[in-house]
């Protein structure tokens, strides 16, 4: 009877050694195992079996994982303080590098990606911070990649999510943002008149020899000033019409200036000198 009982405790805990020692292993996922320190195969997914006390299983995953990078602290190369974060996609293409060449690739990638992200906003210009966001990802992804690349780590995409400055610089690029649109503004102004000015050149030049065009045209302006429900009225006379009455003024002044002379003894003519 003992024996019996000894015999199904045997066969209990084969059966419950047999249960223990099987491992189901997801589509997403990989196996790395170690029998007695020495690594093993790579297992796919589905149902595989581990020795307990021999063997160990270290579940590797394959997707794509998201890590946020904390807000960094960066000084860039002309001497602005900024505060940066990113955000960096990556995902392990090799199972067993992972595993066997760092400890933990996922904290690893982070202090990489520190490490990166300050070191090289730290050599460049505020204004290529702010402008050129496209290139600063492509090389923030290249320089990290050079690194995980080691680890069987790929890293798809780094991208610099925000970046925070002073408020005080924040209000010195906004006046410079004004003031160049200012700048910009007057230039346009003064290319329009200097455009306007040529056209009136060659508008004058077009009707100058023809007096009557000069006629239609006071009319015209006449006419609009008219359309305004204006109360003052302008008449405008051309020069061909008010010269001659022009040239007989003068001409005459100069007559009366020439007949009154003065006498020998330099006395006002019409006045009798004792």
């Amino acid at each position: 009877m003992s024996s019996l009982i000894v015999v199904s405790v045997v066969a209990l805990l084969v059966v419950a050694a047999a249960v223990s020692s099987v491992r189901v292993i997801r589509e997403y996922e990989r196996g790395v195992t170690f029998r007695l320190g020495r690594l093993r195969p790579l297992r796919g997914p589905g149902p595989c079996r581990v020795i307990p006390g021999l063997e160990r299983l270290v579940r590797v995953d394959l997707r794509v994982v998201t890590l946020t990078i904390p807000p960094q602290e960066v000084i860039t190369r002309d001497n602005v303080p900024a505060r940066v974060n990113a955000v960096v996609l990556f995902r392990v293409v090799d199972p067993v590098r992972s595993v066997m060449e760092v400890e933990n690739f996922a904290v690893a990638t982070s202090q990489i990606a520190q490490t990166t992200l300050r070191s090289l906003l730290g050599r460049e210009d505020l204004d290529t911070v702010l402008a050129h966001r496209e290139d600063l990802n492509e090389r923030l992804g290249e320089q990290i990649a050079a690194q995980t690349v080691l680890w069987g780590v790929e890293v798809r995409l780094v991208e610099i999510k925000d970046v925070e400055i002073p408020e005080a610089m924040q209000r010195a690029m906004a006046k410079e943002a004004e003031a160049e649109r200012e700048r910009r503004a007057k230039i346009i102004n003064a290319r329009g008149e200097l455009q306007a000015s040529a056209e009136l050149r060659q508008a004058a030049d077009t009707l100058s020899p023809n007096p009557a065009s000069l006629q239609l045209r006071y009319l015209q302006t006449l006419l609009e000033l008219g359309a305004d429900q204006n109360s003052t009225v302008v008449f405008p006379l051309p020069l061909d019409i008010v010269g001659p009455f022009l040239n007989n003024m003068s001409k005459g002044g100069t007559e009366r200036t020439g007949g009154t002379g003065s006498t020998e003894n330099g006395a006002v003519p019409g006045r009798v000198v004792p």
